[in-house]
């Protein structure tokens, strides 16, 4: 990427952004458009494509938290990079485990299913939006476009395209990841068509963490004396490894609805017209996923001191995994709201899964010599360097819900697993909210709860590679939570609260391998959202409490506290500015350590290192004039003002204090 044009592009289009906006200052600008509000986009909920609506990013608030890696969440743990490998710690956030393993360490950077946007918009929409920062050893980047337009009222289609780069602040550390994508919808009065296609190549060196901590911590100890080092110096303990995954889904949803034709008269209406009524609705839908992941380290005498076992090559690693599945899914629905009496919708469906795993380590050729021969206490001899699999999977559901009413919404779902191994899988998850008027405003109450009986991923029975192997036999694992949510509009407070008891929970231990314990772990989970203001000054805080009954299973901060002190105001009647200070902290506690040739984040073992008790601040300046939005921030200002051990990770610091710009322009019109 040539950096100096991107740079010179983006300022020319905002300042002639700003020239043309100055200029019709004093009177109507004819080419501006409307804000985007609810309903111009949404996303799909699984397994039936129903739309949820959701928003489109033109907000200027936390525009320049996107662009700092370690505040993907308000504790969130990272080997560092921007499109890094990380993990978020409030658990209640966490994503669930997906099949294809190598995906959840990656899973914020990379396109999924639950973030795919459509959007409907009469004007066509491109949002492009350059960020970058660092200097030229570790300067990262990062260019996005979104566009989107309507052939019709009834037709639209859209493409995206992501590209993240980081030279990383430390040595061995670069990563990026080039995503694309496409889509289409039709929404018409019988029939409805909406599909995507995504694909991400996301590539991410490994350096195994710094060789010592003192560097962060105590580098004059390490320097006789000199209290600075350059972060490129330090050294680490892997310089030739790095993880690739690459990743693709394409999805469509179709439907067919039957129902009846109605007459209206509105007030803006001269004569009686009709509407189609839709009643029943018939779905089907199909989802493909890919993934294949490929690891490689290239220093043999690294990977003997970094890895305890090594089983069929001591020269080198070079571990691959394949994944694809095909979902098949039939519906039928009875739409709410046909008919006064019809007061909930109601559907049912069946669902067909294939999936299969390939999973190799290369050995090596003759001219290298003899491969090693593994001896692996619980492992079957015959298990050799490659595995195959595939799997048939069937269940049927139903969904009974009411989306529709002031007083009273509610949803609730059911998923059985009949065939495969999905026999005696079990997902039953709801929520209900009311809302009433309280002081001329509306309060907002509301419970969810699950209920799930799951097996675990194939990967986690069964895996083969250079330095890891294990074939197991999991049972599944229960898991129940309950929750609320207390929301009051004019104090402008957000409470939240929840419990879950988990049962035969998989985790990786300390050598990194997956194990399943028998017992059960509870988490309590409580957060604040209280936003504070006078005038012009804000002070908006996320607080959010958690305690693990088994912190060697399942460890997690404490506390974790997101603040952000700004002022937001108007400048010249047309720039909209946010100028403050925010950070990020959370309380010390035994963290996850993070394991390069499986992606995966494990539970420490002997000489554990507590993380956290740390504060990362950052400097900023959000600004929006018209569809223009930019940012400059001053991340981890603070840097050794309030202690040096800013470690997420064990012996994975956190980016050094570093100067970031962005730049996004919404270019309807």
């Amino acid at each position: 990427m040539n950096r100096i044009i991107l740079v010179i592009l983006a300022l020319a289009t905002f300042a002639f952004s700003l020239f043309s906006q100055r200029s019709a200052s004093g009177q109507e600008n004819t080419s501006e458009k409307k804000s985007y509000k609810p309903g111009d986009a949404w996303t799909l909920s699984w397994p039936l494509g129903t739309h949820e609506t959701s928003t489109i990013d033109t907000l200027l608030y936390g525009l320049h938290r996107e662009f700092i890696p370690s505040m993907c969440s308000d504790a969130w743990a990272t080997t560092g990079s921007f499109s890094a490998e990380g993990i978020n710690m409030i658990y209640f956030d966490r994503a669930p485990r997906s099949q294809f393993i190598f995906e959840d360490a990656i899973n914020h950077w990379i396109p999924t299913f639950s973030k795919e946007k459509f959007y409907n918009v009469y004007i066509p929409m491109t949002l492009l939006t350059y960020d970058f920062g660092g200097n030229r050893n570790n300067h990262n980047d990062r260019l996005k476009g979104v566009f989107a337009g309507n052939v019709n009222r009834k037709i639209g289609v859209g493409a995206n395209i992501d590209y993240l780069y980081s030279k990383g602040s430390y040595s061995y550390q670069a990563a990026k990841n080039l995503i694309y994508g496409l889509q289409g919808y039709y929404n018409g009065d019988r029939y409805e068509m909406q599909a995507f296609f995504n694909h991400y190549h996301s590539m991410n060196q490994e350096n195994g963490g710094i060789t010592n901590d003192l560097y962060i911590t105590d580098p004059a100890e390490l320097q006789g004396g000199v209290e600075e080092i350059e972060a490129k110096s330090i050294p680490t303990n892997l310089t030739r490894a790095k993880n690739r995954v690459i990743g693709a889904e394409f999805y469509m949803n179709h439907a067919y609805k039957l129902g009846f034709w109605r007459d209206i008269t509105t007030p803006q209406d001269t004569v009686d017209r009709e509407i189609f009524v839709p009643v029943t609705k018939f779905l089907y839908s199909f989802d493909y996923r890919y993934g294949h992941h490929i690891f490689t380290n290239q220093n043999s005498s690294e990977g003997s001191k970094f890895w305890e076992n090594t089983y069929f090559n001591s020269s080198q690693t070079n571990d691959q995994t394949h994944y694809y599945s095909f979902t098949n899914i039939l519906g039928v629905e009875m739409i709410e709201g046909f008919q006064k009496w019809a007061k909930f919708g109601l559907s049912a469906y069946a669902e067909y899964q294939i999936d299969r795993f390939r999973v190799e380590t290369a050995v090596p050729s003759s001219s290298e010599g003899s491969s090693l021969t593994p001896d692996i206490p619980g492992v079957p001899e015959e298990l050799g360097n490659k595995l195959e699999a595939t799997r048939h999977r069937i269940w049927i559901g139903g969904r009974l819900e009411k989306t529709k009413g002031s007083l009273l919404r509610y949803a609730a779902n059911a998923k059985f697993g009949l065939s495969g191994d999905a026999v005696g899988e079990l997902a039953v998850d709801g929520n209900v909210q009311t809302n009433f008027r309280l002081a001329k405003d509306t309060v907002v109450i509301a419970a969810e709860g699950f209920f799930r009986n799951t097996s675990p991923s194939w990967m986690l029975q069964h895996y083969v590679s250079n330095h890891f192997r294990w074939d197991n036999d999991f049972g599944k694992t229960r898991s129940f939570r309950v929750g609320g949510r207390l929301h009051i509009p004019w104090t402008r407070t957000d409470l939240r609260a929840g419990v879950e008891n988990i049962q035969n929970y998989i985790y990786f231990n300390s050598s990194s391998l997956p194990q399943q314990y028998g017992g059960s772990v509870q988490i309590f989970s409580a957060s604040l959202d209280q936003k504070l203001n006078y005038k012009i000054l804000h002070w908006d805080n996320n607080l959010t409490y958690q305690v693990t009954s088994n912190k060697d299973i399942i460890p997690l901060p404490s506390l974790a506290w997101y603040s952000n002190l700004y002022l937001d105001f108007e400048a010249f009647k047309v720039l909209r500015m946010q100028i403050g200070l925010d950070w990020d902290y959370y309380t010390k506690y035994r963290g996850l350590d993070y394991q390069p040739a499986t992606m995966q984040f494990h539970v420490q073992g002997e000489n554990p290192v507590d993380v956290g008790n740390f504060v990362l601040a950052n400097l900023y300046v959000n600004a929006k004039i018209k569809k223009t939005r930019f940012f400059i921030v001053w991340s981890h200002f603070n840097q050794g003002l309030l202690g040096k051990s800013f470690f997420s990770l064990p012996h994975y610091p956190i980016d050094p204090r570093q100067l970031k710009f962005g730049l996004s322009i919404d270019f309807a019109n």
